[in-house]
Order: structure tokens, then C-alpha cells, then sequence
């Protein structure tokens, strides 16, 4: 028996080496989103958009994390977002269980910087509640509707599952994003890079747990080039840089990659994604800066908008107030299945080492 299957095995064995050498093929390119408007916001002071919301009641909000007391009601203008300021008092944040480096680093940049807290992030439920992420804090700022703003209670665990699937780990590269599921009953939160990851607590009562299955639904490293990068350019870190939920799926901003995807609401695995490269790219909106600007996102069925985190610093065609871009959404929609699937990743791909663990 052994014989007769001895020329079988071989055969076997060489078919495997035959497809270990096959040629790999290139991955089909991520379709554009066309651009609809790029028009600056007036009325920022100290600009470093970082959030971008639209609410029940139509109105788009901003929030900057430079400042701690107000977030902005944007209106169309002409040409431009006018931005109007609404004042607010956050009470004293919860004690953080960040480790005393990261707290004192955190401490230490608020003088330089402005923005204690550091608001990364901002969403509505659908009564109208407003939600700011505090970076620094690890921390939710709710703004309900009615009363006076308060922090929620986020479960203990958060952090130290974080930081046990490499999550939360360095100083100015914690909390980046956050969704909030409309019935308010849940929130998803990114941790932006090194490693990037999703998190998930959900509402009981008047306590907040993690999800089934704990808080952590993705964590990934791994780098990848920049879009404009050429062959042999450095690899930067991937990143998440903003989130939004729309149609019962969550949809990730990556700044890195200048891309758009649509998640797992309940795992966190990619889906599908867009590239809005080319609307940002173009030579008068470039910045000169080795990372990606864009920071804030939110998309209904008809577009998305991207927020731009500038940092007050002009763009190649003189522009120096935050952008907002508008992409027109997909012809087959945020949830339609893309014509043709992506192949498998050729040599380039492999240079992303992402790991998922």
C-alpha cells in the first residue's frame, strides 16, 4: 500500500511547490469615491477638526481637540461650513487606570498642545444625546439632550483587555474613534495605531459591559505604504482615525491608506472598502506632513464626509482652515457587493506584515 501511494505523495509534493512559486497576483484597486465639494470651516479658532457628526435633527457638529468646552454646529454658506460655537461644562473626568507614563505624557503636552482632553471623536444616538471621546481620559463625554453633561460609567475591563491584545499601548496613539448605535444601547470605539483595534461595550441598565465575547473585536498590526509613496518608501503604521454606523454596519476612516471600509458591526472584519485618495490628493491639497490629515467621518446612504485635522497648517494650495471633504456614495450603494472580487494579494500586499491576533 505504502508502494502504491509512495508516487502519489510525490505528485502531491510537487503540486504544492508548483503553487508555492505560482506567480502572485496584483489585488484589483479600490474603487474612487467622487468628489462632490471641499469647502473650509470658518469660525474654528483654533481649528484641528477632530470630529464629525450629524445628528437627528439634520445638523452637522464638530468638535476640536484643542478645546474642552465647546463643540461646533456647522451651516452651509457660501463656498464654505460657517462654524458656531456652543459652550458646555464637562464635569472632572473618571481616575484613569492609564499607566503613570502615559498619564504624565498626557499631563505634560496639555501646555503645549491646549485640550486636556483631547477630544478625538464624536457621534448622536437618535434622540439627539451627543458623545465626545476623550483621548487622554479613555473616557465618553455624553451631552444629552436635556440635563447636564456626564461621563459614562465604562467598565474596568475596557482597558486591561485592550492592553492585553497590544491595544492602548503608547502615548499619542490611544482612542481615535467612536460610534454609537442609534437606540444609544451601544458604542464602538478605535484605538488608533500600533496596533489599531475595535472595541464594543454595550448598555445594561445604567451600567456599561463588555460586549459578548469581551471588549476587544479587532486588534491588528501590521504597516502599509502611503498612496503617493513610491516602491521601496518606508512603511508607516496602520491606523484607525474615525468611525461611523450607518445601516446596521460600522464603517472605519483610515487615514493611512486614504480609504473608507465597511465592517462586521459584531467582529469587526473588513467587508469592503473605498479610496478617497484621489479627492484628497490632488496637488493644491496636499500637506506637507508624513501622515494622513483626515480625522473625522460620518456617511448616510446619499455620501460620506471626511473632516481634515490640519493642525493649522496650510495645505500646497494656501488653505489653511480645516477642509471638509463630501464623496458622493458608491453607485451600488454602502452596502452592495463589489463587481469583482479582490484577487489575491500580490508582492506589494505583503508588505502590510498585518497581523491579527
Amino acid at each position: 500500500m505504502r508502494a502504491r501511494l509512495r508516487p502519489l505523495l510525490h505528485l502531491a509534493g510537487a503540486l504544492l511547490l508548483l503553487a508555492g512559486h505560482a506567480p502572485a497576483q496584483a489585488a484589483a484597486p479600490l474603487e474612487e469615491l467622487a468628489l462632490q465639494a471641499a469647502q473650509p470651516v470658518d469660525g474654528m479658532a483654533a481649528g484641528n477638526l477632530s470630529g464629525l457628526a450629524r445628528c437627528a435633527d439634520g445638523r452637522f457638529w464638530a468638535v476640536s481637540d484643542r478645546e474642552d468646552a465647546q463643540l461646533y454646529r456647522l451651516q452651509p454658506a457660501d463656498g464654505h461650513w460657517q462654524a458656531t460655537a456652543e459652550a458646555f461644562a464637562a464635569p472632572p473626568p473618571p481616575p484613569s487606570a492609564l499607566p503613570w507614563g502615559l498619564r504624565m505624557g498626557n499631563r505634560l503636552l496639555t501646555p503645549l498642545r491646549g485640550g486636556a482632553l483631547d477630544f478625538e471623536g464624536l457621534s448622536c444616538d437618535g434622540a439627539g444625546n451627543r458623545y465626545l471621546l476623550s483621548e487622554s481620559q479613555l473616557a465618553v463625554l455624553q451631552l444629552p439632550a436635556f440635563g447636564a453633561p456626564h461621563w459614562l460609567p465604562l467598565p474596568p475591563e475596557l482597558l486591561r483587555q485592550a492592553r492585553a491584545r497590544g491595544l492602548l499601548l503608547h502615548f499619542n496613539a490611544l482612542l481615535e474613534g467612536l460610534a454609537v448605535q442609534p437606540d444609544g444601547q451601544r458604542l464602538w470605539l478605535a484605538a488608533e495605531r500600533e496596533s489599531r483595534g475595535l472595541l464594543a461595550v454595550q448598555r445594561g441598565g445604567e451600567r456599561w459591559r463588555c460586549a459578548n465575547g469581551g471588549c476587544v473585536l479587532l486588534a491588528q498590526a501590521g504597516r502599509a505604504p502611503r498612496p503617493l509613496d513610491g516602491p521601496g518608501s518606508a512603511a508607516q503604521p496602520l491606523d484607525f482615525a474615525a468611525l461611523s454606523w450607518h445601516a446596521e454596519r460600522l464603517y472605519s476612516l483610515e487615514r493611512l491608506q486614504h480609504r473608507i471600509c465597511r465592517r462586521d458591526p459584531h467582529s469587526g472584519a473588513v467587508e469592503r472598502c473605498w479610496s478617497f485618495a484621489a479627492a484628497a490628493l490632488t496637488p493644491e491639497r496636499r500637506y506637507d506632513t508624513p501622515y494622513g490629515v483626515a480625522e473625522a467621518l460620518w456617511l448616510d446612504e446619499s455620501a460620506a464626509w471626511i473632516g481634515l485635522d490640519n493642525g493649522d497648517q496650510a495645505n500646497a494650495g494656501g488653505e489653511r482652515r480645516p477642509l471638509i471633504l463630501q464623496l458622493q456614495a458608491p453607485a451600488g450603494g454602502w452596502s452592495g457587493r463589489r463587481e469583482h472580487p479582490i484577487r489575491r494579494a500580490g508582492p506589494w500586499r505583503a508588505r502590510l506584515e498585518q497581523t491579527s491576533f
